[in-house]
């Protein structure tokens, strides 16, 4: 399941309900066969309805963060660890989302038992469940946090790559403003700034690589403890 995206939508059960409707007997229409995929793959995906509000927000921060890394230019462009992005990153996209999934349906049912009032001796039998309740959201809401912290440093790498780039190309069109500078008849020391534009790209390469640094080590702790001896 690990490797599984995070919503296989019906779209895609009902193309493939259709390719498979013509290897089957006219009689199983491709509503059935729609309904037997999904029937057949229920633990492959999730609707919008198996969470609840707080649940979606976490999810849609979730999203936000490992969409994030998985298109920067510094993730496709190989500076971070491609591979292990790829690999890891989507799975636990997804096991938030099923735990996300399960703490909803179990939050739901704690409302429909608790609506309209319980007695003393019920309140104080379901404290320990509302506690696990909160305990494993805070375990969840972490596991969300740390997926951020590992976008933002990425983001960090990816406006210094942006930058050094922008001040790299600035300093290979130096010499044509210095020449109209020259020919202008201009004075070349009202525009200081240009030359310090390669020790601002020397700057820059050098944030570049301290934030990859930083993005690699978040995401060692991302891989758990096990992994990152």
């Amino acid at each position: 399941m690990a490797g599984i995206p995070l919503f296989i939508v019906l779209v895609w059960f009902l193309s493939a309900a259709i390719r498979a409707a013509g290897e089957v007997e006219e009689s199983v229409t491709p509503e059935r066969e729609l309904y037997g995929l999904a029937h057949r793959h229920l633990d492959s995906y999730f609707l919008f309805d198996d969470f609840d509000a707080d649940a979606r927000r976490l999810l849609a921060r979730t999203r936000a963060a490992v969409g994030s890394v998985l298109r920067s230019r510094v993730n496709t462009e190989g500076l971070l660890d491609v591979a292990r992005n790829a690999v890891m990153l989507p799975p636990q996209e997804w096991e938030i989302a099923r735990l996300l999934a399960k703490l909803s349906s179990l939050r739901g049912e704690h409302r429909d038992l608790m609506r309209g009032g319980v007695t003393r001796e019920v309140a104080a039998a379901v404290k320990p469940l509302e506690r696990a309740l909160a305990g494993s959201e805070g375990a969840v809401i972490a596991k969300v946090e740390a997926l951020e912290r590992y976008a933002a440093h990425v983001a960090d790498a990816e406006r210094a790559y942006r930058a050094r780039d922008q001040i790299e190309a600035l300093v290979e069109r130096l010499p044509r403003y210095e020449e109209l500078l020259a020919e202008s008849g201009a004075d070349a020391l009202s525009m200081p700034e240009i030359g310090h534009l390669t020790g601002e790209a020397d700057e820059l390469e050098q944030a570049l690589r301290a934030s990859i640094d930083s993005a690699h080590e978040l995401f060692l702790h991302l891989d758990g403890p096990e992994q990152s001896g």
